[in-house]
């Protein structure tokens, strides 16, 4: 592939979130300089010379004073990106893991004016050697994030991703975790924005940090909440109806049993009680839930015309 002509436009940069990666990050900032007009390394925390060994590959460093997670380094270098005026954003991991080769491939369709957000996928090519159990871990959350979210891609937890300007403006993101990759899947259904995949070849040099099993399942747990908290009339309203309907149901049984014996049928009333509050309750949450979802919605939006506003005047 050919390395980008630093002379031309549009604005191409790249954020690398790092987390005591210094074996890594010196060789993945000096071969993705190539490519790109500016390399940014998100130190989240690190506690070891992961800065150091940046900055004197050529990046350009912005630290966080501890570690936050994940997902913050990711909001982070989003807001480098709009800082900075980046045309064009490239994310890619500390660990080596993405080649810096593909940056060309992964920002064409950008160029192009075909998507504003492409992702890297892993699962385009069956070339890469991708150990069984991060194929099944991403089989399990890729089909969580892609029915939760109504946007479907192959590779859902992709950390290889380019932006473009408008995708920087309209991206709001709040987990600080790992789960902000499923997150973003979400906004990005939302914001209308499109999206294209490309294949990227991956390296696993080492074994994974974090525990699989114990990352998938927060991963998957978070995709439920965002899932709720995007839909709470169908994850609340539903059974909260279908709730009520048992409950008619048991009232009914419970008058017609009186009806023929003059007798008060008690566990059918009970049941009736039961069953009606626990619909009035479900209802309750989803209304509150909506309400809440509508609110800060319509915050967001005044305060995204309001930077409009201020930069129109400026």
């Amino acid at each position: 592939m050919e390395e980008v002509n630093r002379s031309r436009s549009p604005r191409v940069i790249v954020a690398i979130p790092c987390f005591n990666e210094e074996r890594f990050i010196g060789s993945v900032v000096a071969k993705a300089k190539r490519y790109v007009d500016r390399v940014v390394v998100i130190d989240d925390g690190s506690t070891d010379d992961s800065a150091e060994v940046a900055e004197a590959a050529g990046a350009t460093v912005y630290r966080h004073p501890k570690n936050q997670g994940y997902g913050a380094a990711i909001s982070s270098a989003l807001e480098q990106g709009r800082t900075l005026g980046a045309e064009v954003l490239v994310i890619l991991d500390g660990d080596g893991q993405h080649d810096p080769k593909d940056i060309p491939r992964l920002i064409q369709p950008i160029l192009e004016g075909k998507a504003d957000i492409v992702i890297g996928s892993r699962f385009l090519e069956k070339a890469n050697r991708i150990p069984l159990y991060r194929r099944i871990g991403q089989r399990v959350l890729n089909t969580a994030t892609n029915v939760s979210s109504g946007q479907k891609l192959t590779d859902s937890q992709s950390g290889c991703r380019a932006y473009s300007a408008a995708a920087l403006e309209k991206l709001k993101l709040s987990e600080r975790g790992m789960a902000v990759s499923s997150q973003m899947q979400f906004a990005i259904k939302e914001a209308g924005l499109r999206v294209a995949e490309v294949p990227i070849a991956v390296l696993y040099a080492e074994k994974a940090k974090r525990s699989p099993v114990g990352h998938g399942v927060n991963v998957f747990t978070r995709v439920l909440v965002l899932f709720t908290l995007r839909h709470p009339m169908v994850i609340f309203g539903t059974p909260a109806l279908i709730c009520w309907g048992i409950g008619l149901w048991f009232g009914f049984r419970t008058l017609d049993i009186y009806s023929d014996t003059n007798k008060l049928a008690s566990g059918h009333a009970l049941a009736t009680i039961l069953f009606c509050l626990a619909g009035l309750l479900g209802l309750f949450a989803a209304l509150m839930l909506q309400a809440m979802r509508e609110l800060i919605r319509g915050e967001a939006s005044d305060i995204v015309k309001q930077i409009y506003k201020k930069i129109s005047r400026e």
